[in-house]
């Protein structure tokens, strides 16, 4: 895959994570598994077509997917997604730590100066 499109990819995801209502959307999922937006309107402080707008930025990013039951849509949360940001998170906090370290390591091997 090429960089941009790695990096468009991720992007859509930060940009999904950014907002708390979205966030809490991503937790409500991950426990019940699939639900529509009526029923997360019923539990949040906005309307049913604000859910369905906040709903259409996570299928965007790729955080959630949607599946016709009925008259219903049911929106279920996409792991692979989450699961590529925090490897990537993680790689970035590996580099840090290995920065970090090589640098006490040199701050320990100079001489204190009086």
């Amino acid at each position: 895959m090429a960089a941009e499109a790695v990096l468009d990819e991720r992007a859509g995801v930060f940009e999904a994570l950014a907002d708390p209502t979205r966030r809490w959307m991503i937790e409500r999922l991950a426990r019940v598994g699939s639900t529509t937006p009526t029923a997360l309107a019923g539990e949040l402080p906005i309307s049913r077509q604000a859910v369905s707008r906040h709903l259409g930025v996570l299928q965007e990013g790729g955080l959630v997917t949607v599946r016709k039951e009925g008259r219903e849509q049911r929106y279920q949360l996409a792991v692979d997604p989450l699961r590529d940001a925090a490897d990537w998170i993680a790689r970035i906090e590996q580099t840090w730590d290995h920065r970090l370290a090589a640098l006490g390591a040199l701050l320990a091997e100079e001489p204190e100066s009086d």
